[in-house]
């Protein structure tokens, strides 16, 4: 009778599930022992050095494909393969890490899907006397607006930090959010667009606020997609903005010119 133990024992002795020591088998990671004269497959010393080799390396990370060559590298060969190992577990772990992070910033609300620097912005918007109708209709333009001109993003952020500070864009803005609801045909549409625009154009920095998030390619695409989300059936009044800053010469992606 060859001595060793049974799988039950061998697997209670390495620290793992006899269902973990058959699917090593079944992987070609550790050979099967031969039947003894009773019919049971008994684990000699070999089997259990091999049982702990693979089951560290498996805790330890490393791929079940991976751990049999692994096993079979010589003494020259096994330091760099396993360097080659720690190097893709450095990279699933920043993986995982950014994971991580995204999760805290979701049970932050806007912060998973802004940065830091939007977020605050949207945090003082309503103590600068926007409603919160106005500081949603933001966020979601902003969140449009990372996903389809990232690249142009960021400072447009630093454009609209600046203009926070201008009391007189800030009033304009803040009509723009009320005539959301006059009537198409409200006069007053026609005299906040006149002084939207020569807001503009008085003030090259404001401007770059409206021309500032154009992408390379599916400009006029991407343009209406941010500029226009969410706008009201009827409103005139950014259509009259945008009317009057081309007929000036400013630069605005058509709609017809995709």
């Amino acid at each position: 009778m060859r001595t060793g133990v049974t799988i039950g024992q061998a697997a209670a002795f390495v620290g793992v599930t006899v269902k973990t020591v058959r699917h090593y088998h079944k992987l070609g990671l550790v050979e099967e022992p031969e039947r003894d004269s009773s019919g049971y497959r008994r684990y000699g010393s070999a089997e259990l050095l091999r049982l702990v080799r693979v089951r560290t390396l498996a805790a330890a990370g490393v791929p079940l494909a991976e751990v049999g060559p692994l096993l079979e590298s010589d003494a020259a060969e096994f330091p760099t393969a396993i360097a080659g190992v720690e190097r893709q577990l450095t990279e699933r772990i920043d993986e995982l890490t950014a994971r991580r992070e995204t999760l805290r910033r979701l049970a932050d609300g806007d912060r998973a899907l802004l940065p830091d620097r939007a977020v605050a912005l949207l945090e003082r918007m309503p103590g600068l006397g926007f409603p919160a109708e106005e500081v949603a209709a933001t966020r979601e333009g902003w969140v449009l607006a990372k996903a389809l001109v990232p690249e142009g993003f960021d400072a447009y952020l630093a454009d609209v930090e600046q203009a926070l500070d201008d009391p007189e864009y800030v009033a304009l803005i803040q009509r723009g959010a009320e005539a959301a609801s006059w009537a198409p045909d409200d006069p007053r549409i026609d005299e906040l667009t006149t002084a939207v625009v020569d807001h503009y154009l008085a003030n090259p920095g404001r401007l770059k606020i409206v021309t500032g998030l154009q992408a390379g390619t599916e400009a006029a695409t991407r343009y209406e997609l941010i500029a226009h989300h969410g706008e009201e059936p009827g409103s005139r009044l950014l259509t009259l903005v945008e009317t009057k800053l081309r007929a000036a010469g400013v630069a605005l992606p058509r709609p017809n010119s995709r």
